[in-house]
């Protein structure tokens, strides 16, 4: 019996030691590197991620700057000239607008105070890049015409006495008539797609009240915010009761 005991014990020290060596052959797992390593994937993708949010918006706010400092300063005419090449940037060319919103921002920009190439500037800037979009924009639509008029104020008398750029001027002004006719004839045929008769109720008696009666622009604005006002609450409404 004494034999069979120390056989029995022999063999489950054998077996234990066996054991013991087949787990320390198993490979160790894995799991700490491998969530180690997910986390170092994990975070230089969001680093990447910053730094690309941060170039596209330095990207815009460059766009808006340069886009607005070259049509303030190769444009003549006024506020409504340079929002016709607004348009032509940044809703035709960069696509950063869509037409009709780009009708309301003018309107918008007409009605407040201020010049309306200024307002309008803050607005697509606001739009696009918050406020380092709107700053941007706002300094390069006023830097061409600070730096112009304070040359022209320096040299303004020999300026004014000269034939030349008199004539210079004159041409200009019929290209700049071309160019307001061009915005009206473009502004007109967006309200008209709408085909809304009472957008073109208001345009008709806001054409007739300018050109033919001479009533302030300001009377004007304001009767058409109201008639807006009223449609909008007039369409909300129907809106509820369905």
């Amino acid at each position: 019996m004494k034999q069979q005991e120390k056989q029995s014990l022999s063999k489950e020290a054998a077996l234990s030691e066996k054991m013991h060596i087949e787990e320390a052959k198993k490979p160790e797992e894995k799991l700490p590197e491998a969530s180690q390593n997910q986390t170092m994937r994990v975070s230089p993708s969001s680093a990447g991620e910053r730094s690309g949010e941060k170039q596209s918006l330095a990207r815009i706010v460059w766009l808006l700057f340069s886009s607005m400092l070259f049509i303030s300063a190769f444009t003549f005419g006024g506020g409504f000239v340079i929002v016709t090449f607004m348009r032509r940037r940044f809703v035709d060319e960069l696509r950063w607008v869509d037409e009709k919103e780009m009708l309301d921002m003018i309107a918008l920009a007409q009605s407040a105070p201020g010049p309306i190439a200024v307002n309008a500037a803050i607005m697509v800037g606001w739009k696009m890049a918050g406020a380092a979009g709107m700053a941007a924009a706002v300094l390069g639509t006023v830097i061409p015409p600070m730096a112009i008029l304070s040359v022209i104020s320096v040299f303004y008398q020999l300026f004014a006495e000269n034939r030349i750029v008199a004539a210079v001027l004159r041409g200009m002004q019929s290209g700049v008539a071309a160019v307001i006719l061009d915005v009206a004839l473009s502004m007109g045929i967006t309200v008209a797609k709408d085909q809304s008769a009472l957008h073109m109720l208001i345009m008709g008696a806001a054409f007739i009240a300018s050109f033919f009666f001479k009533i302030n622009v300001i009377w004007i604005i304001a009767c058409a915010v109201l008639a807006g006002v009223i449609l909008a609450l007039r369409n909300r409404k129907g809106a509820g009761n369905r």
